[in-house]
């Protein structure tokens, strides 16, 4: 039931273009993963999600675990019939929540536990526990319980974590059942030392998994760390599977990643920026919505855009909506920012097919 096929490559980089089969259904890669952190993308319908061309999305274990729990989405069928949004779906671990609440969390060998910032409540993640949420929630991808070292670790330090996260996977392994309904991502640690880096790659490239994730950035370092982190971790990977760069959604950073080489992405920054009024424009530019030149304006957000709000509302009904808290406002701009970030993969796709990725580059001020 997974299936990675490479339809096209990039003559002057690592850019491909592949088909990732599920039983939920097939997605493109490179691919967006809107983040439905608890079981929904926030402001918009699996429906809208159909129009603004989104083909899988994300939810977060560690949340949904806490709420409404895995137990009561298994009941209704897990989550694809819980949330109605009937393609693929990924579940992230939720190790990074866990290890980003550092005040109230202790990590032991063989699991971590946590109090809950909701009610206090204490909760215990293991590999093992990680991985049976996941299988209750019935996600087609999901992913292994890591430690997420901080960006600023020692070398000590990372080694540790990266060690841990090793023996975690080793430990899901041998409990993860289901294998032709759901399949499993390892994650690559190791911050950003390239010795750490390369033992990690090597350790998930040898696994009986149908795709690795890639951990770790985009968590404050250097542009130039983060570049450099990915070149010398990618060659390390099996060029027959999927590549998951977690937590990326800057168009720059999105470009600069699969011409090394990266499939899929996921980010919170459409939904985050819309609530706040900001709104991707030419070029990946953002702009916000509440400024004063906007007010009378009659045209569309983008011109040419076929979002819902671009065909429909002008930049100035939107602006009036966000002075007055009217949050129909934060839904247009989520539905413009999904839609116009998604045809922006779609345009990637399309120029790496037909030979034109280069151009996309430059038009980017990218060089590889």
């Amino acid at each position: 039931m997974f299936e990675f096929k490479i339809t096209a490559k990039d003559k002057h980089s690592a850019a491909r273009v592949g088909v990732f089969q599920t039983p939920h259904g097939k997605f493109h890669t490179p691919v967006f993963m809107p983040v439905g952190t608890y079981g929904a993308v926030k402001t918009v319908t699996p429906e809208d999600l159909n129009k603004c061309g989104a083909e899988i999305i994300l939810g977060n274990t560690y949340h949904l675990h806490l709420r409404p729990g895995e137990k009561l989405i298994k009941k209704f069928g897990g989550l694809q019939k819980f949330t109605h949004w009937e393609k693929p779906m990924l579940t992230d671990s939720g190790g990074f929540q866990v290890f980003s609440l550092a005040q109230h969390r202790k990590i032991y060998e063989d699991r971590v536990e946590f109090s809950s910032p909701l009610d206090g409540s204490k909760h215990i993640f293991t590999p093992r526990k990680v991985l049976q949420i996941q299988q209750d929630l019935g996600s087609d991808i999901m992913m292994q319980l890591d430690e997420c070292a901080a960006g600023d670790s020692s070398h000590a330090v990372a080694e540790v974590a990266l060690n841990r996260t090793m023996r975690w996977m080793e430990t899901t392994l041998r409990h993860w059942k289901n294998r032709d309904k759901q399949t499993l991502f390892p994650i690559v640690q190791g911050v950003t030392y390239p010795d750490l880096r390369k033992l990690s790659a090597q350790f998930c490239a040898a696994l009986p998994v149908a795709g690795i994730a890639i951990g770790g950035l985009a968590v404050g370092e250097s542009k130039t760390d983060f570049l450099k982190t990915l070149e010398f971790t990618l060659p390390y990977l099996p060029a027959n599977k999927p590549r998951y760069l977690m937590g990326v959604g800057e168009f720059s950073d999105i470009l600069n990643a699969v011409a090394r080489g990266v499939d899929m992405f996921d980010c919170v920054i459409p939904t985050r920026l819309a609530r706040h009024g900001s709104f991707f424009a030419v070029s990946g530019k953002r702009a916000t919505i509440s400024n004063a030149k906007f007010k009378a304006s009659k045209k569309p957000l983008v011109a040419g855009c076929q979002c819902e709000a671009c065909r429909n509302y002008t930049s100035g009904y939107i602006h009036h909506l966000f002075r007055v808290n009217e949050t129909l406002g934060q839904r247009l701009l989520t539905l413009h920012n999904l839609t116009f970030l998604l045809d922006f993969m779609q345009e990637i796709r399309e120029s790496i097919e037909a030979g034109t990725f280069s151009a996309l580059l430059r038009k980017f001020h990218i060089k590889v």
